[in-house]
């Protein structure tokens, strides 16, 4: 069954650096666009960026320049490079097929302490 997992979440200081991993299963993960999305406390999940098939990147602005979206098709897995992180950045994290609403993992908490 499709599957997402991921991982790589913890507590940090305001600009410190995080790597997160999300392993898929279940797709064909070659031919999708992955996507990572993230969802503060009170506040509705939101796109962070996504990464197509060929390699071509979309961010939202508030990451441009700060966070970077790989895969490994090998892998089956994404991956979000978080660098210069702010507090506004504490979410949970997940990872999905861009634009599907369904099977989402359990998500990965980021915290960011100013």
């Amino acid at each position: 069954q499709v599957q997402f997992v991921e991982s790589g979440g913890g507590l940090v200081q305001a600009g410190g650096s995080l790597r997160l991993s999300c392993a898929a299963s279940g797709i064909p993960f070659r031919l999708a666009v992955m996507g990572w999305y993230r969802q503060a406390l009170g506040k509705q999940r939101e796109l962070v960026a996504f990464i197509t098939r060929d390699g071509s990147i979309w961010y939202v602005d508030s990451v441009k320049g700060r966070f970077t979206i790989s895969r490994d098709n090998a892998k089956n897995t994404v991956y979000l490079q978080m660098n210069s992180l702010k507090p506004e950045d504490t979410a949970v994290y997940y990872c999905n097929r861009y634009g599907r609403d369904e099977y989402w993992g359990q998500g990965t908490q980021v915290t960011v302490s100013s």
